[in-house]
C-alpha cells in the first residue's frame, strides 16, 4: 500500500491523490470457487501461512456454533455470531505482532481468541459477568466495545501514544459498517490522520448495522472512500478471502509501522446469521438474500484451494476439525461450571480506596447476607 504525503494528495482529477483512493473492486487473491486470482499490488501469501489460517477458521467457526448453542443452554447471556466472517477476524489477529494493540467489538470473539487470549475469559462478558475477564495489557488486546465507534478513540490514543514513546506499535481497531455513522468515528479518524499515528481502521462491513442496511447509511461509493476526507488511503477487500485480507492488512499494518501514517481498510463480507440471539433477522431480510453468500464462504474457497496445492488432504483436515472439536469441549465444559459469586466485589474496583460511602453500603450488604444466612 502506497501511502502519500500531504504534498501529493492534491493536483489530480477532481483534487483526490489517486494514492489516496482505494481499489475500484474489493481487492480478490482467491476467488468463491477457490482459483488464484492475481493482483498488481498484493501478493498472495506464503501457502504454509495459508494453511495456518485455514486451521483457524475451522476453530472460528466451531467457536460461533458452540457459543450459539451455549446461548441456547442458558451459559451465555448473549452472542452476537462472526458466522461467515472469520477470515476477518482470524486475519485481524494473524497480521499483528505480539507488541501490536487489537481493539475489538462485541462482534469480534474469534478474533480475541485467535490473538491468544483465554477463550473462557472471552466468554466472561457475554455470560453476564461483571468485567471483561481478561488483562487487557497481557496480549494487548482491548476489552470488547458494545457501544458503537467508541473504541475507535481508546484506539487512536494508544496509537498516539506509542508514536510519542517512539514504540513499534500498531494499533488495529475493527468496527463495523454501523460504526461508520458515528461521530466517534469521525473524531477517530481525523485525528489519527491529523497527528499522523500508527493506527489501521478495518471496517467489516456485513451489510447491516442490525437491521439497518448498508443502502440507509451511506451513499459514498464505499466505506473506504471516506478516508479520502481525512486525507488518509482507503483499501477495499473481498472480506471472505483470508489470502487477500492477510496481504492487504498485513500492507496497511507495514506501512502504519514505518512511519506511513493511518490506514482504512474495508472488508466486504456479510453477517450469515442474526444480530444476536436476541435479533429476528427474518424481519427484515430474506433467505434468499441470505443463500447469495453461501458460495462465498471464506473456509470452503480456501479449501479447495489449499487442496489444490495438495497441502490439505482428509488426514490433516480430520486434525484441524479434531483441535475445533478439543476447543469447543474446554469452552462447553468451562461455561458449565457455576461460578462462585463474592456480591463483596461489587465495592472492590470502584475505586483505588473505597469512598465511605462504599465502605457503609459494603457493610449494608455484608450484615444483610450474615443474617441470612443465619435464618437458612
Amino acid at each position: 500500500m502506497t501511502i502519500p504525503t500531504n504534498s501529493d494528495s492534491t493536483g489530480t482529477e477532481g483534487g483526490v491523490g489517486k494514492q489516496l483512493l482505494p481499489s475500484p473492486v474489493p481487492v480478490q487473491l482467491i476467488d468463491q470457487h477457490g482459483e488464484a486470482r492475481a493482483d498488481a499490488r498484493y501478493a498472495l501469501p506464503d501457502p504454509q501461512a495459508l494453511l495456518t489460517g485455514y486451521a483457524r477458521l475451522i476453530s472460528g467457526r466451531r467457536i460461533n456454533d458452540q457459543a450459539n448453542a451455549l446461548v441456547r443452554q442458558g451459559r451465555l447471556a448473549v452472542y452476537p455470531s462472526s458466522h461467515g466472517q472469520e477470515a476477518c477476524q482470524v486475519s485481524a489477529a494473524l497480521v499483528l505482532q505480539s507488541q501490536d494493540w487489537l481493539f475489538p467489538t462485541y462482534r469480534d470473539t474469534v478474533a480475541v481468541i485467535t490473538r491468544g487470549v483465554d477463550p473462557l475469559e472471552v466468554f466472561t462478558l457475554l455470560r453476564g459477568d461483571w468485567h471483561s475477564g481478561y488483562d487487557p495489557y497481557e496480549l494487548h488486546v482491548a476489552p470488547q466495545a458494545t457501544p458503537l465507534a467508541t473504541q475507535l478513540l481508546h484506539a487512536v490514543g494508544v496509537a498516539h501514544a506509542a508514536k510519542l514513546r517512539g514504540e513499534d506499535t500498531v494499533v488495529l481497531a475493527l468496527c463495523g459498517d454501523g460504526a461508520t455513522s458515528e461521530g466517534d468515528f469521525h473524531e477517530a479518524l481525523n485525528f489519527a490522520a491529523v497527528f499522523h499515528v500508527p493506527v489501521v481502521f478495518f471496517v467489516q462491513n456485513n451489510e447491516y448495522a442490525i437491521s439497518v442496511p448498508l443502502k440507509n447509511q451511506s451513499v459514498a461509493p464505499s466505506l473506504a472512500h471516506k478516508a479520502i476526507g481525512y486525507g488518509m488511503p482507503g483499501e477495499r477487500v473481498d472480506g471472505n478471502d483470508l489470502a487477500a485480507l492477510l496481504s492487504v492488512l498485513g500492507a496497511a499494518v507495514d506501512s502504519a509501522r514505518s512511519g506511513g501514517g493511518p490506514a482504512l481498510i474495508e472488508a466486504h463480507t456479510y453477517r450469515m446469521q442474526a444480530h444476536t440471539n436476541a435479533d429476528d433477522a427474518t424481519r427484515y431480510r430474506s433467505a434468499e438474500d441470505v443463500d447469495k453468500w453461501i458460495p462465498k464462504d471464506p473456509i470452503s474457497r480456501l479449501r479447495t484451494y489449499l487442496r489444490g496445492l495438495s497441502l490439505l488432504d482428509d488426514a490433516v483436515e480430520e486434525q484441524f476439525a479434531a483441535d475445533a472439536e478439543a476447543l469447543a469441549a474446554s469452552i462447553r465444559a468451562g461455561l458449565n461450571a457455576d461460578v462462585e459469586v463474592d456480591p463483596q466485589e461489587l465495592f472492590a474496583h470502584v475505586y483505588t480506596q473505597k469512598t465511605a460511602q462504599l465502605r457503609e453500603q459494603a457493610d449494608l450488604l455484608r450484615d444483610e447476607l450474615s443474617r441470612e444466612a443465619v435464618q437458612s
